[in-house]
């Protein structure tokens, strides 16, 4: 019995010179111009104040002490445990002092610090989001409807609406690939060769970018958590925590290796 008659399209060699290959040095030369916009947006961020820096690194050593108690004495855990109990409860390692247990969370946009954090990703999302608007634009209005080329191994049918955007066909077979779905392919494609450009540390991904957006929260003007709750929700969650060392009993187990090994 014959196999599947495969489909065959007489394709214009043409389309590669003069849709697919400018698509992609484009987007390349866009990624390269994003990563240098970026760059020079981009603002020394201010150092932290010492109340604040301070009220860092007492969260970050008690975190330390939960997690990592198997290493230091029972006595040493103990009196570090209930210093940061008694101090987070009564607000002493607050950067505004006990006084600003009250306040709940820090307004935005009375902090210079948060407010020029919001403008870096404001800048950030100028230089990302309008050139690729116009790129699109540009696509839609001179190459929109184009099956540029055939990918060489099988697909499911799933990737048909990715492969195939703006074009409405559908007995296409699914490895042809339009000239929307091609910008689209190297819009997130082409993070490597951005690393073998600029380097390993560049501005010009799109994915790394949505993935700091999307560190970042929903909404940026929610203002960060009240630190008098992190420190107390902190305070609660060492209190529950059980000691115990790694050099427990280890006379008991170097001896019983020995008489093992004897």
């Amino acid at each position: 019995m014959a196999g599947p008659v495969e489909q065959q399209i007489h394709r214009d060699p043409a389309l590669f010179y003069w849709i697919l290959l400018p698509i992609t040095i484009v987007m390349i030369l866009t990624g390269i111009l994003r990563h240098y916009l970026t760059t020079l947006l981009q603002t020394a961020p201010k150092p932290p104040t010492p109340q604040k820096l301070r009220e860092t690194r007492a969260l970050h050593h008690a975190q330390l002490l939960r997690t990592q108690n198997p290493q230091i004495p029972r006595a040493s855990f103990e009196r570090r445990k209930e210093t940061f109990i008694t101090g987070a409860h009564a607000g002493a390692f607050l950067a505004g002092g006990p006084e600003a247990r009250e306040k709940g969370k820090p307004n935005p946009l009375s902090d210079p610090a948060m407010m020029e954090g919001m403008m870096g990703a404001m800048k950030g999302n100028v230089a990302m989001m309008v050139p690729q608007s116009l790129i699109m634009g540009w696509i839609n209005a001179f190459f929109a409807g184009y099956v540029i080329m055939k990918l060489p191994f099988p697909l499911t049918p799933q990737f048909k609406q990715m492969l195939q955007a703006g074009v409405g066909t559908r007995d296409l077979d699914v490895r042809w690939v339009s000239s929307l779905s091609w910008y689209f392919l190297t819009l997130f494609g082409l993070q490597p060769v951005y690393n073998f450009i600029l380097g390993s540390n560049n501005a010009a991904s799109q994915m790394q970018q949505q993935m700091q957006q999307q560190q970042m929260g929903g909404n940026p003007l929610g203002g960060a958590e009240d630190p008098n709750k992190v420190f107390v929700n902190e305070a609660e969650n060492l209190e529950v925590v059980e000691y115990w060392s790694v050099l427990g009993g280890v006379e008991e187990r170097v001896l019983g290796r020995l008489q093992a090994v004897a």
